[in-house]
């Protein structure tokens, strides 16, 4: 990344957004951020990060005048959970917010409670996911799963003309499926790219293409999210993130500790503090979004997070990244799921180590489990794996796996090839092993213990629900 930076407006921005909390500065010199979140996203599905399919606009404008994050990972790869973590800031167990349809333990702060102190509105408008309340109090715009932009409109308008900073989360439903929005005549089956061990049936060239249609809608919110900044006058004092979330359902991705399912798109904007067109390729975690926003805020990050602020790196002056990201998954209690099926996996610079706690367990959810709405293109898969060994080699796999795994992620990005059981690797197992180890101690997750405990973190089972 280019150390170059455009130094007039950098200072501007110094002197304007890093004003500290009690400064006498007014609101309106401090920057706005507005964070867009998609939905079931798997990364490299977007333009920006080498789909050769995606129409995707927006996001790779985005990327073009922004910087984006190559090496950025989530701590759970589902919805709730990581919903949990990117606004509080904290891995999903410490706030006890790790399996799906969670919520975060009394006393846990989240993003409002950082940010409104610094003088900023703190709102919402979107899929929400979080509980409770008390805790999550933004400023709701609306209650429909995807932004309603003429409330995004007014809440612009409104904090513009009372010069009140604002940090805006935009929480958009997609793609998750049911595929069923965009338009999926701008694609054509017989030509988009599968994933290498996808079976090539006419049923998930179809499903592929709406879920591709999918995506471009998603880009179209991000594309409308940027108009109205400009028609406001807000883009040049305003930070926008934008976020892929976990992978789509497809499997190896959701609900899986594999670089499709934890590993996400990460891409920021602020004109004046980050070079137009920059990559940073070390490793970051969504942790590291809510300390970003606090300094952002003129406030001090407090030690409890687990994450570190991302401005040295937006502004040029860090280069390097963390040495290791970790990621859980908790499949007890999720839709159509197995009883229970944890995964606790860490990366770093070259090599994913996954542990499965409970290896002799058949691993399923709603893709390969829900008799009342199979999903067509699993069963197109299973008829496919009848005659097509390859399709059946990833089906059973799919459903059973070891339980230690080991990636090169630089060379094998889907995670196809395990090298655990090679003699030359046990060094660098034994290593990742032991800081994943260190890891779980330091959140108190203790393994199979905390997954069966997981329904006792849904909200469906407090007192009163």
């Amino acid at each position: 990344m280019s150390k170059t930076l455009p130094v007039l407006l950098l200072a501007f921005w110094v002197m304007g957004c890093q004003k500290s909390a009690d400064s006498k500065a007014t609101q309106s010199t401090k920057p706005n951020i507005v964070f867009i979140l998609a939905d079931d996203c798997t990364n490299w599905d977007l333009g920006a990060y080498g789909s050769p399919d995606a129409i995707t606009p927006n996001i790779d404008r985005l990327a073009a005048e922004g910087m984006k994050f190559t090496r950025c990972y989530q701590a759970a790869p589902m919805c709730s959970p990581t919903r949990h973590n990117i606004f509080t800031g904290l891995y999903p167990v410490k706030t006890g917010a790790y399996p799906n349809h969670t919520f975060a333990k009394e006393g846990t702060k989240s993003i409002v409670q950082y940010l409104k102190p610094l003088g900023y509105r703190v709102a919402l408008s979107g899929k929400r996911h979080i509980k409770p309340e008390t805790i999550f109090d933004f400023e709701y715009l609306g209650k429909d799963k995807n932004p309603q932009f003429d409330l995004v409109e007014e809440f612009f308008q409104d904090a513009k003309s009372k010069h009140e900073p604002f940090a805006l989360m935009l929480t958009s439903n997609e793609p998750h499926n049911p595929w069923n929005m965009g338009d999926p005549s701008l694609f054509n089956p017989d030509s988009i790219t599968l994933p290498p061990f996808f079976p090539d049936t006419r049923v998930i060239r179809e499903e592929y293409v709406k879920y591709l249609a999918e995506i471009n809608f998603l880009d179209g919110q991000v594309g409308t999210t940027l108009e109205l900044l400009e028609k406001y006058g807000l883009t040049e004092n305003t930070l926008v993130m934008f976020a892929s979330e976990q992978g789509a359902i497809w499997p190896f991705a959701k609900w899986t500790g594999y670089e499709a399912g934890v590993k996400s798109a990460l891409i920021v904007k602020m004109p004046g503090m980050i070079e137009p067109g920059s990559a940073f390729d070390g490793i970051m975690e969504y942790t590291d979004i809510i300390p970003t926003f606090i300094e952002l805020a003129g406030g001090n990050v407090p030690s409890i997070l687990d994450g570190k602020s991302m401005v040295p790196i937006l502004t040029g002056k860090q280069q390097s990244g963390k040495e290791y990201a970790f990621s859980l998954q908790t499949t007890r209690g999720i839709n159509d799921g197995s009883d229970y099926y944890g995964i606790r996996t860490v990366v770093n610079n070259q090599y994913r180590y996954i542990v499965n706690l409970t290896p002799e367990v058949e691993f399923f959810n709603t893709i390969n489990n829900d008799p009342k709405d199979p999903m067509p293109w699993f069963i197109s898969w299973t008829e496919a794996a009848k005659q097509d060994k390859e399709a059946a080699k990833w089906l059973t796999r799919f459903r059973q796996r070891p339980a230690e795994e080991l990636y090169d992620i630089n060379k094998d990005p889907w995670c196809l090839n395990n090298l655990a059981g090679d003699l030359a690797n046990k060094e660098i197992m034994t290593k990742l092993k032991k800081e994943l180890e260190n890891w779980m101690v330091s959140c108190g997750d203790e393994g199979q213990p905390t997954e069966m405990a997981a329904l006792e973190h849904m909200w469906k089972n407090q007192k009163g629900e």
